[in-house]
């Protein structure tokens, strides 16, 4: 497991995700039989990776990636670290006959995102991506209700995401990493945001054929860890349209510069010809056409409905686990027993390319085309 000393990789992989399997007897298998991840943490500094081994309950960890990669009792490479070194990573991994999964993006740019897919099939390396907001609460409630035909036809999706990340330069200290806002160090909203938002439009709402993206640099200084002010180069902000296949329209806004005045740090709202739904991480709301309110423009006398009261919660019927363990329980049953796996490193490819067409929209102020791509 690389690059678990961030705050991603710490929190959501090693603790909740790995640990917690480890906690709880590790992963049952088809055939009855139980398999139970053995970690090794690869770091920079020794003694930060050596202290959350030991925290954590792990036995092993170093600082030499390569001496890792060709221990043949380690079959699968983990990445978290950042965007720009992982393709290089994930390739050596492959080369060494590693299994990969790994964070997204996973290349900081289309062609070697397209190589190492390329790769790993012509090595015939099992290989996954991260795409957890498919395992949220939320959105597994809006895959549910698309399912039983609540919507009817799907009409459009509005998404909302974000909040407000402080400058580091008035008092409130900085929530997220310096290099998030710098070009050179592969910061940007729109790469990071627009590869998660690909996975969810292909499999909740239908295939991506068209992207209009505009990208902003709303906050152009911030202040870094040691306290530096720094020139904020990347963009912080993306409002994206989106054409779907069967005619649904998408918009979807991102932004490191909004406060959050909705029911989470983000929102999707469905809305169909029978029904709508708003959806956050992890609570559901639906408003059926026979409940659908007829409402008043009247601009001269204060609203007197209360339209949030006219919906009606999604309830808890089952147990929903975090959504990074889910995913990493499913990918070690294929690496282990070869069970179904759809979140490979050619749907990873696809988050990049609508990232690049995303950027490449914004610099020249135009609707551009989804080709399929072809690895």
């Amino acid at each position: 497991m690389n690059g678990v000393t961030g705050r991603m990789g710490l929190n959501q992989h090693l603790v909740r995700s790995i640990v917690a399997i480890r906690k709880q007897g590790g992963i049952s298998l088809p055939n009855g039989d139980r398999v139970m991840p053995d970690p090794i943490l690869v770091g920079r500094n020794a003694e930060k990776v050596a202290a959350l081994a030991k925290q954590y309950g792990i036995e092993r960890s170093t600082t030499d990636l390569d001496a890792a990669l060709k221990n043949p009792n380690d079959t699968l490479f983990f990445d978290a670290a950042t965007t720009q070194m992982r393709a290089d990573l994930i390739t050596r991994a492959i080369e060494a006959g590693k299994a990969v999964y790994c964070e997204k993006p996973v290349a900081d740019s289309l062609d070697k995102a397209i190589a190492i897919a390329r790769l790993a099939k012509a090595r015939k390396v099992k290989n996954g991506v991260v795409q957890d907001k498919l395992s949220l609460p939320g959105l597994r409630k809006i895959k549910m209700l698309r399912d039983s035909g609540f919507f009817g036809r799907m009409l459009s999706v509005r998404g909302e995401f974000g909040y407000w990340v402080f400058e580091g330069d008035w008092g409130q200290p900085i929530q997220r990493p310096s290099w998030n806002y710098k070009k050179a160090e592969g910061g940007g909203i729109i790469v990071d945001m627009l590869c998660h938002w690909r996975y969810v439009l292909d499999n909740l709402f239908g295939k991506v054929q068209a992207v209009s993206c505009l990208g902003a640099t709303h906050i152009p200084s911030r202040v870094d860890e040691a306290g530096k002010t720094y020139k904020a180069d990347a963009d912080d902000a993306a409002y994206a349209t989106f054409q779907i296949e069967g005619g649904v329209i998408a918009h979807i806004n991102s932004s490191w510069c909004v406060r959050v005045r909705r029911d989470d740090l983000v929102t999707f709202q469905v809305d169909g010809t029978h029904g709508s739904a708003v959806a956050g991480l992890t609570r559901c709301f639906t408003q059926h056409r026979v409940n659908t309110p007829r409402p008043v423009w009247n601009p001269d006398v204060p609203q007197t409905m209360n339209f949030h009261d006219q919906w009606e919660e999604v309830p808890d019927n089952i147990e929903y686990d975090n959504g990074f363990k889910i995913q990493w329980e499913d990918f070690i049953r294929h690496v282990v027993a070869a069970t179904p796996w759809k979140h490979d490193l050619v749907e990873a490819a696809k988050g990049v390319q609508l990232a690049e067409l995303g950027l490449q929209s914004w610099a020249e102020r135009r609707w551009l085309d989804v080709p399929k791509l072809d690895i």
